[in-house]
């Protein structure tokens, strides 16, 4: 599911992929409004499905990351202000949720948009984080080809 929610450089929120044509992406913002824009090729665009976290030994999925904090929230929304909340309680509310996470090379701005980004998603439904195994084999096939 991931895979289809996209982050765009430059513009706030959350995004779903609704189609793409030769030169673009047409996306849906995953708010409220709903509202569809055309998604150029000099916009950076990411998908969810291709981000992951620092831990002390590998690389963790953001997916994994995101049912983690689905756990410790029972699937309910967070009630952490991430733009209020100081670095501290940042650190303390990411140690529960990924305890070997690289200190380092996490910086709190990670964990404020990880925080947005799971408000986003749970707010609009969207509650299964983890690819499912059609995902997975396709991700496989694409990378071998």
């Amino acid at each position: 599911m991931l895979r289809k929610i996209l982050t765009i450089s430059g513009k706030p929120g959350l995004y779903r992929l609704l189609s793409n044509g030769r030169s673009m992406l047409i996306v849906e913002t995953l708010d409220a409004t709903h509202k569809r824009l055309p998604v150029y090729a000099t916009d950076k665009v990411v998908s969810l499905g291709d981000i992951a976290m620092y831990t002390d030994s590998e690389e963790v999925p953001l997916w994994q990351v995101m049912e983690n904090v689905k756990a410790r929230t029972e699937g309910k929304p967070l009630n952490i202000d991430y733009k209020q909340a100081s670095n501290d309680e940042l650190a303390a509310f990411f140690a529960e949720v990924l305890p070997n996470y690289d200190r380092d090379r996490v910086y709190m701005t990670h964990v404020r948009k990880l925080i947005q980004w799971y408000n986003i998603l749970i707010n609009e439904g969207i509650t299964e984080f983890k690819p499912s195994d059609d995902e997975e084999v396709k991700e496989e096939s694409e990378k071998q080809a």
